[in-house]
């Protein structure tokens, strides 16, 4: 992999994360680094049930896709805020 197609993972994980955090109700203490890992596996999780339900489109936005993605990112951070209890320095 490029260093263009990492930073445009992280990128996308960062804009997924950050969504799907604003979707939850309540406020998460999740790092924001947690917050980009789920944002990823949301993003490629996502990705893969839009493509396996035949709704995943190349050209353009795919917003049933991006749908798909930050509900996913949203249960991702309700899973792992519920599951942290401590704080940690990174």
């Amino acid at each position: 992999m490029e260093i263009t197609g990492i930073l445009s993972a992280l990128i996308v994980g960062l804009v997924i994360g950050v969504l799907g955090k604003l979707v939850m109700p309540g406020r998460q203490k999740t790092p924001i680094w947690l917050t980009i890992l789920v944002g990823i596996v949301a993003a490629f999780v996502g990705t893969a049930i839009a493509r396996g339900l035949g709704v995943a489109n190349t050209e353009g936005i795919d917003w049933i896709e991006v749908l798909i993605q930050i509900a996913l990112a949203a249960a991702g951070i309700g899973i792992v805020a519920g599951t942290r209890k401590h704080k940690s320095i990174l």
